[in-house]
């Protein structure tokens, strides 16, 4: 294919302006697979649902006909946190075998089979209890490998100073959030429960396909790209990384024992929690202690997803414009947005353990914390690209296996604290709590972390060990190079 030939995967689109956009809707239909359950299990019991009879008998009811089960308080819970029986499982594995077998694969086949298993919800559920038990489980299995596949990806498709903007499309999953809760709604009310499986379902269904049939692992894989593209990626990314060969195996101990990786680990974990135990504990809160049900507000609800999302893209572009001038290092800069994504919501937090109980400044602090948490895009969560590209899918495969626990246990301390004491002088505890999680991740990831490429990335000794990613030359430069040289 000639060099001449304009630069489109499409007729309108660029192979990686067609990636960006198959992850983005990736992402976004990833966590609708996930949320849908919580969502509709609310009409799919019986009311009360007090019933221990584990077996799930079904009973016929006048609200659209549909048919509802007699699962208790207990079995409902079950039934929502089996999902991370499965998904805390895959988290590492599935990083790893995306940079093994190709990312294309691992998020494209966990996509896949999460959707062919949400479309037979409904069937399970008429089955036994403990077939929808497992069911969700395995849905977690499945969806806990895609996260860390994106990272390989980027490391192959965008080259080094443009990939905070595109790890970005990661929180793109925080609109798949906001969506779902009115589309779920609105299902329930006219089509029943068991329209939000066939619909969730089926949409990843159709992406799984698009998926398989658009993207490729590496530029040098696609059947469709020009070769001006391609030279432009490959010529970039060699740039910005220089010379070196992937080691044939994965350097455990040099992983395990590197300072820069557990502060993203780390981080990671205390930014997750925060994010799980505001987006989780939000309603609780602000029904238990504020009297109001934020769940029958839909903007209330979907504030907070879309604050993050806003910040995300925010910061990553703003991030990928500062390396690119060369200004700032890429260490000044990761460290920088990580501060200011943990550390302003731990200042709301305290601002939230003081004034909480007023409605509107709560829902301001917990909407303004997410967005705010929305900069670590450009921050912590883009780092693994730059100190070890070719084992981003592991680093962030073990970030994200102790960042799912923080669901759990956010839940535990909630229970705990407020359990026969559902006060604002209790819930001041819990604040105080992720003030000092957000502070402690700050800290930690300021002392530690660092945007120098490590030497276990590569087994060639030209690689730039200790130096940072090379912002690729401007045009200008290029021009210049070319004028010397004739």
């Amino acid at each position: 294919m000639a060099s001449g030939t304009p630069r489109k995967c499409s007729a309108y689109l660029t192979c990686r302006q067609t990636l960006n956009i198959m992850v983005i809707l990736g992402f976004m239909f990833n966590y609708m697979l996930r949320v849908n359950f919580t969502i509709a299990i609310v009409d799919m019991i019986n009311a009360p649902a007090n019933l221990t009879n584990v077996n799930a008998n079904e009973t016929t009811v006048s609200r659209l006909e549909e048919t509802r089960f007699d699962w208790t308080i207990s079995q409902k819970n079950e039934l929502i946190g089996s999902f991370f029986w499965g998904y805390v499982l895959t988290e590492l594995p599935g990083g790893r075998m995306a940079e093994i077998v190709g990312a294309r694969k691992i998020f494209g086949g966990g996509m896949l089979l999460a959707s062919l298993l949400t479309v037979l919800t409904p069937a399970a559920c008429h089955l036994d209890y403990y077939v929808v038990l497992v069911m969700r489980a395995a849905l977690g299995f499945c969806l806990g490998a895609t996260w860390p596949a994106i990272p390989p990806m980027a490391a192959k498709w965008i080259p080094p100073m443009e990939r905070s903007n595109f790890i970005a499309n990661m929180m793109a999953s925080s609109l798949g959030a906001a969506l779902t809760l009115p589309v779920c709604g609105y299902l329930i009310g006219t089509l029943g429960w068991a329209s939000v499986f066939y619909f969730t379902g089926g949409i990843g269904l159709v992406w799984s396909l698009l998926w398989f049939f658009l993207i490729y692992d590496s530029p040098a894989q696609h059947p469709r790209i020009t070769l001006e593209e391609r030279m432009e990626i490959e010529g970039k990314i060699a740039e910005g990384e220089g010379k070196g060969v992937k080691p044939t195996s994965v350097p455990w101990l040099d992983i395990l024992t590197s300072m820069p990786v557990w502060a993203i680990i780390l981080t990671h974990a205390c930014s997750v929690f925060g994010y799980f135990m505001v987006v989780n504990q939000l309603p609780t809160y602000m029904k238990d202690v504020l009297k109001v049900d934020i769940k029958k507000n839909g903007l209330l609800s979907s504030l907070p997803y879309f604050a993050k999302y806003a910040m995300a893209i925010i910061a990553s572009y703003i991030a990928d414009r500062m390396r690119k001038s060369g200004r700032l290092s890429t260490t000044v800069i990761r460290k920088m947005f990580t501060t200011f994504a943990l550390l302003v919501p731990g200042f709301m937090m305290i601002i939230q353990a003081i004034w909480g109980r007023n409605v509107g400044l709560s829902v301001a602090v917990f909407t303004g914390g997410l967005f705010f948490n929305g900069a670590v895009t450009a921050g912590y969560l883009s780092n693994g690209l730059d100190i070890a590209p070719n084992f981003s899918g592991t680093i962030f495969g073990l970030a994200n296996t102790l960042s799912s626990l923080g669901g759990w246990v956010s839940t535990k301390i909630v229970a705990i604290l407020t359990e026969n004491n559902r006060t604002f002088d209790r819930w001041r505890y819990i604040f105080w709590i992720l003030v000092g999680t957000y502070v402690f991740g700050a800290v930690f990831y300021l002392i530690f972390g660092t945007g120098k490429l490590q030497k276990y990335n590569s087994v060639q000794e030209t690689i730039l060990d200790g130096k940072e990613l090379k912002p690729l030359k401007t045009k200008a430069e290029l021009e210049k190079e070319k004028e010397i040289i004739a």
